[in-house]
């Protein structure tokens, strides 16, 4: 275990000596799962892209989440391989199923943060709502010990950093199609 790790361990047992409990396992467990395969964030997406007004907000968050999974969870998780915080320190008990995935970045926190980023790009208040529940589910992937804090902090970067991307993008081109009509 090389010294990051063990750093890392130590501060995510630490979190879970001071506020691990049964019923704080039941809610984070529901977050966490709400995360789970981008499947809160495809369904808000999917939603913003049925209105017309919102359109354009659905296909960013669409696009980064997609760069999100590409990038991050098919490219960048199977290149890093790091193995998950448990899998390192056998003394770590887990209350929900062992992901499968190695662990950098995290899935849960990128999808989370590039549609809320996305939305927030667009609509403020509401995007900070998003980046609020963001911010809960991955803090979830900590208390569970899923993750290492570094998977988090690279999953918000590259999940911030493609809702940006793709809004602007987006932007630039209704504004494109917007001038040629």
């Amino acid at each position: 275990m090389n010294a990051l790790n063990l750093a890392e361990i130590g501060l995510l047992k630490a979190l879970q000596g001071l506020i691990g409990c049964a019923p704080l396992d039941r809610l984070f467990g529901i977050l966490t799962t709400l995360g789970e395969g981008g499947a809160l964030w495809i369904a808000l997406a999917l939603v913003l892209l049925i209105i017309p007004r919102t359109r354009h907000i659905g296909c960013s968050m669409v696009l980064a989440m997609a760069l999100c999974y590409l990038g991050g969870n098919l490219v960048l998780k199977n290149l890093i391989a790091r193995p998950r915080p448990f899998q390192v320190d056998p003394s770590i008990r887990l209350v929900i199923p062992p992901p499968r995935e190695y662990s950098f970045p995290s899935g849960h926190t990128m999808n989370g943060f590039a549609a809320a980023s996305a939305l927030w790009h667009e609509r403020r208040r509401a995007g900070a709502l998003a980046l609020a529940l963001a911010a809960l589910i991955a803090f979830t992937r900590l208390y569970f010990c899923v993750h290492y804090p570094t998977d988090v902090l690279g999953g918000i970067v590259i999940g911030c950093a493609s809702g940006r991307l793709f809004s602007r993008i987006v932007n630039a081109f209704a504004e494109r199609r917007a001038a040629h009509v």
